[in-house]
């Protein structure tokens, strides 16, 4: 109790001081995936079979087990049966280079996917697309130029002035670094609308078949999926109009690497697509440095060590075993991570678009359990974890908006 009354007085003080973003906010949301759905019980089967790889039945089991343990339910993916089938020469021999091939795949479904996110993000800000004035697009499913972010502002119709930024190859955090270069651009230019969009259809790039001398790559075939996030941001105190409500205001953020994790997780770009590489070692390195990691960046604010259950968790879902170490690092309450398991169990791991659907839960869930007045004006920290090992926080203040229009 006492460690709780003092966050009170903690978020109160810092909600008092003046702040340069405090009145950038989250104005809308959408999200999008592949046609594609595999439950991941009968992912392994699946895996096996369209690799024609079922004689491997050790490597199989060991597959089996891992999806059972890998706190999914199921996926979505760009590829189908059909798409391997068809170009066997592409996806199922590990011989031949096939990057360029993979890359000439992605190109043309990652614009496609993050205007089907877009569109229903631009749709619940309502006003025009010609009014966004920045574009900032993340993925690390592409690798060229002109690039997803010149054929996506196409496909909505924005404005040849509008300003563009193109991340690439920013891992699992690439949606929190994307939504950090948006706080900053919304918050330096008056009147600034900026749509983030983060799509990945990054499984088109690591699928192939199991090799037994690679673990990493089981792993990885049991955790990722393809999706897209869109959110539009802009400075709350320049709208002008009763259109936009702010879901989410945008505190501050910050960034940080943990020292010698540089090999812990990572991603590579071969001939023949996306080396990853997971250390199991992963899990334990978060738990034991995440929280003094994190207490470092929100030293200034005032908020660090006043107790973090009493604010809300945005956490990437890199894995079931990550969240759990988060958990288990902040002393989190059982419910505490919540929004960010079920989007884990429904989705995997979307890479960068993955933390806007936790958003997006998280809006989800106060509308269906009547909570939003209680959430009103709290703070909370997203949170996410990427190669390097890179430590993306956001400090978000939750609005009266939060109803979904």
């Amino acid at each position: 109790m006492a460690a709780t009354a003092r966050l009170v007085s903690v978020l109160q003080e810092s909600q008092k001081a003046p702040r340069r973003n405090s009145s950038v906010a989250v104005l809308a949301i959408g999200t999008a995936n592949p046609a594609n759905c595999i439950l991941q019980e009968d992912y392994a089967d699946w895996y096996f079979r369209v690799t024609k790889s079922d004689h491997l039945t050790a490597l199989k089991n060991k597959m089996k087990r891992i999806c059972d343990k890998s706190g999914v339910k199921k996926r979505y993916f760009h590829y189908t049966e059909e798409t391997l089938a068809g170009r066997p020469e592409l996806f199922l021999d590990p011989t031949l280079p096939s990057l360029s091939a993979r890359l000439a795949i992605s190109a043309a479904a990652i614009p496609e996917l993050a205007a089907a996110a877009a569109a229903k993000a631009i749709a619940e800000w309502g006003r025009p697309a010609g009014d966004i004035t920045h574009l900032v697009v993340s993925t690390n499913s592409s690798a060229q130029a002109p690039g997803a972010d010149v054929r996506l502002a196409e496909l909505l119709g924005l404005r040849p002035t509008v300003q563009r930024t193109l991340l690439y190859l920013h891992g699992c955090f690439g949606g929190c670094s994307a939504l950090r270069l948006a706080m900053d651009i919304a918050g330096s230019n008056r009147g600034a609308r900026v749509l983030v969009a983060v799509a990945e259809a990054t499984t088109v790039l690591s699928f192939r078949p199991p090799v037994d001398a690679h673990p990493d790559a089981l792993v990885a075939a049991a955790l990722f999926g393809d999706g897209a996030g869109a959110v539009i941001i802009g400075d709350d105190d320049s709208t002008g109009t009763n259109v936009e409500r702010p879901i989410f205001y945008m505190v501050s953020a910050s960034q940080g690497t943990l020292p010698g994790t540089e090999d812990t997780l990572s991603m590579r770009l071969q001939e023949d697509g996306y080396d990853i590489g997971i250390s199991v070692k992963a899990p334990a390195i978060v738990r034991d440095n995440i929280e003094g990691c994190v207490a470092n960046m929100l030293a200034p604010l005032g908020l660090a060590g006043a107790g973090w259950n009493g604010l809300f968790w945005a956490v990437h879902p890199g894995g079931r075993a990550i969240l759990d170490s988060c958990q288990d690092a902040f002393a989190l309450g059982p419910g505490k991570l919540a929004a960010s398991r079920h989007v884990l169990s429904e989705y995997g791991n979307m890479y960068g678009a993955t933390i806007i659907f936790v958003m997006d839960e998280i809006r989800r869930r106060r509308q269906q359990d009547g909570e939003r007045k209680e959430l009103d004006g709290r703070l909370g920290v997203m949170l996410g974890l990427g190669p390097g090992i890179s430590v993306e926080t956001m400090v978000l203040r939750s609005a009266s908006g939060m109803e979904k229009k």
